[in-house]
């Protein structure tokens, strides 16, 4: 038994197809992010975790980094089900190029992405998100400047029964049968054993929370990780911080809402030479001064951008509730999405950044003719380049307009 093998070689059919979907913004965008990190480190980690495949009988298994393609997809395109997956991946051919699978080849069963899920490790996981940020980090993104920590409810994926069974099942467990479920359980009020009840805003929530860390400079996930609702926010700032270190240098300074206040936290980023960006809140003895009242203002400025996070995945991947009624798998979840969200937002960031560094390498200023028209700037920038800065100009239906727009977008190139 090994790995499926999946051939290099295309077909002329395959070939001519790809050529027409040469404009495919979907094909485009996961060509990108294939090229964004270097996916050989990801499969060495998947390998070292998933031993499916090394014994030499049974079927062949396909290459655990298909599988986490294929799981990337389904967070990225809001696909609900491992059986809507399947059958994306059968109907779309993008999804089929980014997996690295052949046209005429068949989409892994769903029953074979819900296992591989099961198997991967939260170790595993964390591994393979840290090298993603330690890329971008090598590739010029600054992620330990500052760090945003907050954290959000998620509604369990059993809602617990009704108030009027709830008493019934009180009432009858004044008799040792009422404490027995029928397999002679202790009984629950729920399917999720591991969700608890919290009171928020005076109303009450059964579910987990979520705890995540965002990068203050250009929105990175730098951990995130579920509990039970009722685990206070506070006492799980030492594990968000520990988690969130990815590379040799420290985090520069940690944001955080009024819920993090307190003695042993202000403490422990005095211990570790972090700098405090906790915002401040009345006690009981005093009242926050003016200088604490603006000091709140700014930190308010800065984690923002870990709200930004939580609503959306609540918009884009249905976050807002459990997918799972065992926490291990959900928060096996929220590390996929974690991945998913720092792929495509790294992606697009080092997209402007290339950009960027493609202009700033033009030797000279680019040559205009009487009109103000550009006439030699293809030869000095990417296709995709010249597209992108001229879209706006393309649009115009005046062409003086379009002179204008042109000559402005000539403003920001650099003179030598």
């Amino acid at each position: 038994m090994g790995y499926k093998r999946i051939e290099p070689n295309m077909t002329f059919a395959e070939v001519s197809l790809l050529k027409s979907m040469e404009h495919n913004r979907s094909l485009k965008r996961l060509e990108k992010i294939n090229q964004v990190i270097n996916l050989s480190q990801v499969e060495e980690i998947l390998m070292s975790h998933y031993t499916i495949g090394s014994s030499r009988e049974g079927a062949d298994a396909y290459p655990p980094l298909m599988l986490l393609k294929g799981l990337l997809l389904e967070k990225w395109y809001r696909i609900d089900s491992d059986p809507e997956l399947k059958n994306q991946i059968n109907d779309r051919i993008s999804f089929k190029k980014f997996m690295g699978l052949s046209f005429d080849q068949h989409s892994p069963d769903h029953s074979t992405f819900s296992r591989f899920r099961g198997r991967l490790s939260k170790e595993a996981m964390n591994r393979i998100n840290s090298v993603v940020l330690q890329q971008f980090s090598r590739k010029g993104l600054v992620i330990n400047e500052g760090a945003a920590v907050d954290a959000r409810l998620v509604q369990s994926a059993s809602h617990p029964i009704s108030n009027e069974e709830i008493k019934k099942q009180r009432d009858n467990r004044e008799t040792p049968e009422g404490k027995l479920d029928k397999n002679g359980n202790l009984l629950k009020f729920s399917r999720d054993l591991e969700s608890d009840w919290i009171i928020k805003n005076d109303k009450p929530h059964y579910g987990l929370k979520e705890h995540a860390c965002v990068d203050t400079n250009h929105g990175l996930v730098l951990s995130t990780d579920l509990t039970p609702a009722s685990v206070s926010d506070s006492i799980y700032l030492p594990h968000c911080i520990a988690a969130s270190c990815h590379t040799k240098d420290p985090i520069g300074k940690l944001y955080a809402d009024k819920g993090y206040y307190g003695e042993p936290n202000s403490g422990f980023l005095h211990m570790n030479g972090i700098a405090d960006g906790i915002m401040r809140k009345d006690t009981r003895s005093t009242k926050l001064t003016d200088y604490e009242k603006e000091r709140n203002k700014g930190i308010s400025k800065k984690r923002y951008i870990v709200d930004q996070y939580f609503g959306l995945s609540h918009l884009h991947s249905h976050a807002f509730r459990a997918r799972f009624t065992r926490i291990v798998k959900n928060i096996l979840d929220a590390l996929f999405r974690q991945m998913a969200f720092n792929l495509f937002r790294g992606g697009r960031i080092l997209g402007t950044v290339d950009v960027a560094a493609a202009l700033f390498r033009v030797r000279r200023r680019p040559a205009l003719s009487r009109s103000g028209m550009l006439v030699s700037i293809r030869s000095s920038l990417p296709v995709w380049t010249f597209k992108g800065i001229f879209s706006a100009a393309s649009r115009s239906s005046n062409s003086a307009n379009r002179r204008s727009t042109v000559s402005r977008s000539l403003s920001y190139f650099p003179r030598t």
